[in-house]
Formats: structure tokens, sequence, C-alpha cells
């Protein structure tokens, strides 16, 4: 006592112990942590819950690739907020550096997740069952039953019951060591593998493929060149070069409306009778387009995904001249195809003309004003509003052919100050008031609207989706279990067959009955088995 109390006295008198300095880490071990860090479950699920909502901003705020006039729109109606947004890519979503910083983290996490799991997995395979623990009664399940000794084979019966429901066996010694369930970590891996192909899937597809749609009036084509396009995307590595040379003209459109007094109105048919030519002179082919059923010119597919009506008009300026002639497309707003549009004629002198047009497939007049009560052309009818202006200068800045830009424009008025308004019928024309010209509805043809597009990394993101699925199903249905057997003597003539289980997935279900069902099998003689 007196020698600690001494110890201790010399401890006080001198201060606390200096601490030990830990190992510096070096750069070596800082970059072994990150890769830990980011090669980890919880990060890549952090990513991939990043990923999510950095897609979030792509559906919320105009896209370049997409639509450039309402981006340049966004950005003059925000002059503070929009250069903001240009800065940091949110008018580029999927091509801005932080996008494509969390989706490259994400496939390098999972990738570096994989790898070492497939090691490990590998080893496993080739690992025997492990031994049979001392005390099988703390095991989870466990069964025990007395057995006869005259059944000398008892644990080569063990062992073929095991192999019968597919264990992996090991007999050693006094006992029988067996585990199953090794697919499922074999569907972990597959689902991960699987993972890693879809971001290559979408990766392919972001980069090369494309998409745009085109309006095409019935009678007309559509050649596949980015002059056709009414909009138009693309991935960053995509050029006009791998688009395919070929063109659709469509023949005849077909649609057919329900008349009958249930569900009258109702659309019945869509389809578009069209010629395609895959290349330059080669022959050209029927085909038939229609909704759900695309045409595939081969490796990009055309859909037919909407139509509408093209009134036919003849506008004639205040010399006599005609101004414009031809179909308007006009954009459908209800089910019966109500439509707007407008008509413009800037090439009119000495001023030029505009129409903001409602074309009616059905006309009727109400006390609501001119509606339309059916979708199809039963009786059509034109109205419309007339605008005019002094000549504009071309400045080349594109601009909306379904809306009228009234900036520099005058509305024609009546002499009691009423605006103009126009209704015709197919075949009727009117005078516009002080000579500013005239207007006659020629007739109507229909449009349709064709999407077109590639995405070269679909297939490849559906097998490993697919792919996915199986190894989600292998890693929530089987269940890895280790079964131990052994057998002990207890007395003269008899002995004592014992059986753990363990379930290594933590879904018990079935264990203890298993157990006790293989217990039960192994006390039976052999002759009562084979008279079974």
């Amino acid at each position: 006592m007196t020698a600690i109390k001494t110890r201790e006295s010399s401890a006080d008198s001198s201060g606390p112990e200096p601490r030990s300095e830990l190992p510096r880490l070096g750069w070596r071990g800082g970059l072994r942590y990150l890769w830990t860090q980011l090669t980890s479950m919880r990060t890549a699920l952090i990513l991939l819950f990043a990923l999510a909502l950095a897609a979030i901003p792509g559906s919320l705020v105009p896209q370049r690739r997409i639509s450039p006039v309402r981006v340049a729109d966004f950005i003059n109606e925000h002059p503070t907020l929009g250069p903001i947004y240009d800065k940091v890519g949110l008018f580029g979503v999927y091509s801005s550096p932080w996008f494509s910083a969390i989706y490259l983290l994400l496939f390098v996490s999972l990738v570096g997740c994989i790898i070492p799991r497939v090691g490990v997995y590998a080893k496993a395979l080739r690992a025997r069952p492990p031994k049979t623990p001392r005390n099988l009664a703390r095991l989870p399940a466990y069964a025990k039953a007395e057995i006869d000794n005259r059944d000398e084979d008892l644990l080569g019966r063990a062992a073929a019951e095991l192999r019968r429901r597919h264990y992996r066996v090991d007999v050693s010694g006094d006992s029988v060591a067996a585990e199953r369930g090794y697919l499922r970590e074999a569907g972990n891996l597959v689902f991960h593998i699987s993972l890693v192909f879809v971001l290559i899937g979408v990766a392919i597809g972001v980069l090369f493929g494309f998409r745009g749609t085109s309006v095409v009036i019935v009678g007309q084509g559509f050649s596949n060149n980015l002059t056709q396009y009414d909009d138009f995307s693309a991935g960053a590595r995509f050029t006009e070069a791998d688009l395919m040379p070929f063109s659709v003209t469509v023949k005849d459109f077909d649609v057919r409306f329900e008349k009958g007094p249930v569900q009258r109105g109702a659309a019945r048919l869509f389809r578009a009778n069209v010629e395609v030519t895959e290349r330059p002179g080669a022959a050209p082919h029927q085909e038939v387009l229609e909704v759900n059923k695309p045409l595939r010119i081969g490796g990009t597919t055309v859909h037919l995904i909407g139509h509408g009506y093209a009134p036919k008009v003849t506008v004639k300026d205040a010399q006599g001249n005609v101004a414009f002639s031809g179909p308007v497309v006009m954009l459908p707003q209800d089910s019966n195809f109500t439509s707007l549009g407008v008509i413009k004629a800037p090439d009119a002198r000495p001023e030029r003309l505009a129409f903001e047009a409602l074309f009616l497939p059905t006309a009727v007049l109400s006390e609501q004003g001119p509606q339309s009560v059916f979708p199809d052309a039963l009786n059509p009818a034109l109205f419309a509003n007339v605008w005019y202006g002094p000549p504009k200068v071309e400045t080349g800045k594109p601009e909306n052919v379904y809306s009228l830009d009234a900036t520099g424009l005058s509305q024609l008025k009546q002499s009691d100050g009423q605006p103009v308004r126009i209704a015709l019928s197919v075949g009727d024309g009117v005078n516009l008031p002080d000579g500013k010209g005239s207007i006659q509805l020629d007739g109507w043809v229909r449009w349709v609207k064709l999407q077109i597009g590639d995405t070269p990394g679909v297939r490849i993101s559906l097998i490993a989706l697919a792919f996915a699925v199986t190894g989600l199903c292998l890693s929530l249905f089987v269940r890895p279990r280790r079964v131990w057997i052994r057998i002990r003597d207890a007395e003269v003539g008899r002995s004592v067959v014992e059986v753990g289980g363990l379930d290594r997935a933590d879904a018990r279900a079935g264990l203890t009955d298993d157990v006790a069902e293989l217990a039960t099998e192994l006390s039976r003689r052999p002759e009562d088995v084979s008279a079974t």
C-alpha cells in the first residue's frame, strides 16, 4: 500500500500524464477514408436522393435545349432572377456540372460498393459451411429426438435429407453442417449491377438521343432534318449527322367520332396513311400510323400524338394583291375541337394585317356566343378579329406562330367604335372596312402532330430494370439458413439427435417447424422411411 501511495503522489506532483499522439492519417489514409465513405450504402442512398432532387428544376424551369424561346422570354421577364438561373445552370439542368457531378458520384459509389462484395461472395461460394456449435440449444430454433443405435448410417441419411432440401452439406465427425440461400446475396449483386447498367443506359440516351415534334398538314410531308422540327431537344454528343435521312408524307388521315347518344363525340379512330422513304433514292412504301402503334425507321421512332384543323384562307391587302394564301394550323382548346390561331399577313401593303381567329368544326351561335358542339367538321366556321399596322422590320428573331404580338398594331374598328368581327363559312369572303383588304375562307384540312425520337440506351435500361426486379425478388424471397445436426450417446442402445437452425435473414418464419420436422424425420427407423 505504501508503494502504491508513493506512485500516486509522484504522479500527482508531476501533473497529468502527456497524451499519446495519434498517428497521422496521411494523404493515402485520407484518400482511403474518402473512398470508404463514398462506397458506403448510406452515401449511395444520399446521392440517389440528391439526384432525384436535382432533377426537379428541369421540370419547373424552361430548358434551353427544349425551348430556347421560353428561356429568352423568362430572362426578359425576370431581369434579376433570370441571369442568376443562367449562371447556376438551371436553364440546362441535365447538362450542368453539378448534376453531372452527382450522377458520376452515384455511378462511382455503386461500382465501388459492388466490386468488394463480388469478391466476398466468390469466397463464400467456395467456403465450407461453418462448424457445428458446441451448444445447439442456444440457437433460435432447436429440436432433439431419441433414436435407435441400430441406424448406423444416420449421418449419411441426414446429409442426404439436407441435400434434398437444397443445402450445401459438410459431414465432420459426429455432426453435419449445412447452409443454403446463397442466391440471396446473388440477387443483391444483380440488383446493384443492374442499377449501374440503368445509369449507363440513361447516360447513353441523354448524350446521344434526341426528340422533337412536327406539325404536318395532311397532304404534305416531313423530312428528317432540323429545319422541319417545331421543337427539338438532343443530347450533348448528338450531331445533325446522326439524323437518318428519311421522309414521311401524310397521304390521308381518318378520324371518326361517336355520333350516338351514348358517349357522343368520343374518339373512335385516329389513323394516318403515310408514305415512307427510308433514304434518298429508295422506293417509297405505304404504312399505317396510329396512336400507340408507332413507325420504326431504323433506330428512329415516329409517334402520332395529336391532330387538329387548319382552315384554308386567302388574305388580300388594300392594293388587291394576295398577301397570304394557304392553310393555317390552329390549336384545339377542348374536346369539341374549338381551335384558336393567328392568321398573319406581314407582306400586306401598305399596311400589314393579322387576324385572331377562332375555328369551330361544328359551329352553333348561342347566348354565350359562337361555340362548337361536336368535334367533327359538320358545320365549319371561322370567326376573327382584325389587326393592322405599318410594315415590321425583319429582325430574324423567332416568334410564336400561334399567338399574336400586338406591338405596333391597332385593332380595326367600325364607325361606332366597336371592333370588327368577321364570321365566315366555307366559301365566304368579306371586304374589310376602310379598304384595308379582304379575307376568304376557302376550306379546311386536318393536321397531325408527329413525335420523332431516338433513345439509343433505352434497351439497355429496360433489360437492366428486368434484371433488377429479378435480383430484388431473389433478395426478398430467398432466406439464407444454416442447420447443424449432431448425434450424441444417451443411454445403452439409444442416442439423441440434436438439430439447430439459424436464419441469417432475421425472418424466422417456418424455421422452428422445419427444424422440428427434420428432427422427427431423422428419428424414424430406416425401414419405416423406406416403406414410406
